[in-house]
């Protein structure tokens, strides 16, 4: 049997939500039962949603506040035959989470994937093995900056803050995900120039860094964009996934002419996911989904930073990311937003080794520049590697204090 199980959060004020369940499973297949004669249930059983659980949750003084009034909630788990869907990410997503998205108080919190249908999504092409092959680092942490403030500044300025970043050691750099394809950074020279002055940088020092190139434009247009990027020499992409759709970046990780690690940004994912009583869950949208769908690399919003989501969120993000799944590869956490060397001991304590620590501010904002940046999260990271407390190492790591004296600790 192959099916597809989707994990409800329901809030309602009426409490009957095994009722609802049924209406559910239902209502998103066969549209009624009980009404249809005997021959037609016989015919339509094999396409009738099946309600598998209803687990009720104790009531929650901060939904009876947002609701104004006493709220139920429920977990509800509601199987879904394969054999009602292509299969596709916007075929499954319409069917289980469509028009139901718009009727109550009701989140997508996960689904599962039950049988043959798990071999319609490969997954990431390389994951985090695959990316720390291509980086030769094995045994730690991988460290990622982004590029900052380029808007409206020339090729030269970029390319100085990637030589700059890739001479500090980090392993991994980003475009903006609101730097685009125009005239000043064109997309084609950006790659070309970079890979220019990555070779340059690990032939002098001895150290790799990969680019990741801001993929964008008309969507029908992004297969063979991202084909001239893999000629070109990109190192990897970066997808604004949420704006474009999941199966866009199935497409683009899938097709045989690319075949380039894919860091998926969260850019409007907010929109969707940030609700406790609507939308589509972070660990589902910025985790399971992301993963299946080809990304290598997905970046979140950390627990700490600027732009933070609640641990217990973030940490089940980053777990549905890697936990052992037998059809798809581990992927990359990238814990995001506001991240200076500080925070390094409990990125790590928090996050493992296979992650990614991704900052833009806490290395353009170092007191030596991005170079002295990337210096201060490298040497935070063996720190904590070797046991030592950041001050303790900030004694013989001059980047290190300077970064500790302006940000501190967590």
């Amino acid at each position: 049997m192959s099916e597809i199980i989707a994990t409800y959060l329901i809030h309602d004020f009426n409490g009957n939500h095994e009722k609802k369940a049924e209406g559910i499973a239902l209502g998103l297949t066969v549209g009624t039962w009980t009404d249809l004669p005997q021959l037609v249930q016989k015919q339509l059983e094999k396409h009738k949603g099946r309600v598998v659980s209803v687990s009720p949750l104790s009531e929650e003084e901060g939904a009876n506040r947002y609701f104004d009034r006493k709220v139920y909630r429920s977990i509800i788990k509601i199987a879904y035959p394969a054999g009602n869907f292509s299969n596709d990410l916007p075929a499954i997503l319409t069917t289980v989470f469509g028009k139901l998205s718009l009727d109550g108080a009701v989140k997508l919190i996960d689904l599962d994937f039950i049988g043959d249908i798990e071999k319609a999504f490969p997954g990431p092409r390389y994951g985090i093995t695959g990316i720390r092959k291509k980086i030769g680092v094995y045994d730690r942490p991988l460290v990622m900056s982004i590029f900052k403030g380029v808007l409206g500044r020339d090729l030269t300025f970029h390319n100085e803050q990637l030589k700059q970043q890739a001479l500090g050691g980090v392993d991994l750099v980003k475009d903006d995900e609101i730097l685009f394809d125009q005239g000043q950074t064109p997309f084609i020279e950006r790659i070309k120039t970079g890979k220019k002055i990555l070779t340059e940088v690990h032939e002098s020092t001895g150290h790799r860094t990969l680019y990741a190139v801001n993929l964008s434009g008309k969507t029908f247009e992004l297969l063979d964009k991202a084909k001239q990027a893999a000629d070109a020499g990109a190192d990897a992409l970066l997808f604004n996934v949420h704006t474009y759709g999941l199966d866009v970046l199935q497409a683009l990780s899938e097709h045989d002419q690319i075949k380039l690690p894919i860091m998926a940004h969260p850019s409007f994912s907010g929109a969707l996911g940030s609700s406790s009583f609507y939308g589509v869950g972070y660990p589902l949208l910025l985790g399971k989904l992301v993963r299946l769908s080809g990304a290598d690399l997905s970046l979140f919003p950390s627990p700490y930073g600027n732009v933070a989501l609640e641990k217990e969120e973030a940490l089940a993000i980053a777990s549905a990311l890697t936990k052992d799944e037998p059809s798809w590869k581990e992927a990359f956490p990238v814990p995001s937003a506001g991240i200076h060397p500080g925070m390094v001991p409990d990125l790590i304590k928090d996050f493992g080794l296979d992650s990614v620590i991704n900052a833009g501010g806490g290395i353009h904002g170092h007191p030596d520049g991005a170079k002295g940046g990337a210096e201060a999260f490298r040497s935070a990271v063996e720190a904590v590697l070797e046991g030592k407390d950041l001050a303790e190492a900030a004694s013989n790591e001059e980047a290190l204090k300077k970064a500790l004296v302006l940000w501190g600790g967590l």
